[in-house]
């Protein structure tokens, strides 16, 4: 039983082993690539970034691979995260941007804020940071971020459900990713958010996408049993009131389903014209 036993476990290690060091980190001309970091994995991510680790992980984390670039006293250093597919790097990547940052074309999208440059591409999600305030240093990270944006397999596109969400009104790079309990509740999962206005009114769109007719069915009579409606024979477009989230415009077809929050009940054209664009 111990001969067969300890292949087994070996054969599992490498094969874990070489998944796990794939990343080969690019130079830098002019600074030294310090490579110390282990391999961070979801049992010890704790380790590196404690508290926020929790978000990482609910959106799919697999690794994270850590490096530093110094000269003299400038550090640069970077941080490549692995998650499950792009929809998850896109979700974690869209939970710590903010719109008010410079938005750069790197990866499917970047931005640059204060010594940071993070970008997603592919399945990953990508930091670089320095506290430094020189310009060729600030340069270094930029042609840094590039050449790692370049190297990483995958393309740069954006989850594919974003195209669907309507221009009009639509507020820039506040788009994101709810992977569990859409508006709090659990049977909702997987859904992208969108923020909108319309003259004064501020209002979110919500898109769900599952993987059949039946889930996304079984998933709106749910909802609607929270307001003790039953979803009718023809017509699935609803107006109710959810007692978390107030005033809900939900409809469906096949397997998507918008949720529309934020507009009053006499707002139903509004919520009328997004969902069309949406669901034709």
């Amino acid at each position: 039983m111990k001969k067969t036993f300890l292949p087994g476990i070996c054969l599992v290690l490498l094969s874990f082993t070489s998944f796990s060091q794939d990343i080969t980190f690019p130079e830098q001309e002019g600074f030294k690539k310090i490579t110390k970091y282990p391999v961070y994995l979801p049992e010890n991510l704790w380790d590196f970034i404690n508290g926020a680790a929790e978000n990482y992980l609910s959106l799919g984390f697999v690794d994270l691979h850590v490096a530093e670039y110094k000269k003299g006293k400038d550090v640069i250093k970077l941080e490549i995260y692995r998650h499950r597919d792009n929809t998850m790097a896109f979700g974690i990547y869209a939970s710590e941007r903010s719109p008010s940052f410079t938005y750069i074309n790197l990866g499917s999208q970047g931005y640059v804020t204060d010594g940071i440059t993070n970008f997603y591409k592919g399945n990953f999600y990508v930091k670089l940071r320095t506290f430094s305030a020189k310009p060729k240093t600030l340069k270094a990270q930029e042609i840094l971020a590039a050449r790692v944006a370049a190297m990483l397999p995958g393309k740069a596109e954006t989850p594919q459900l974003l195209s669907l969400f309507p221009d009009e009104g639509k507020k820039p790079n506040e788009e994101t990713y709810v992977h569990e309990s859409v508006l709090g509740h659990q049977f909702l999962n997987r859904g992208f958010k969108a923020s909108y206005q319309a003259g004064s009114d501020i209002f979110s769109i919500y898109v769900l996408q599952s993987g059949s007719a039946e889930e996304t069915h079984k998933s709106a009579t749910a909802y609607l049993a929270t307001a003790k409606l039953e979803p009718g024979l023809a017509e699935n477009r609803y107006l109710f009131t959810d007692g978390y989230n107030g005033t809900i415009f939900l409809a469906w077809k096949e397997n998507m389903m918008v949720i529309i929050s934020g507009l009053a009940k006499d707002q139903a054209d509004i919520a009328d014209k997004y969902t069309s664009l949406i669901l034709r």
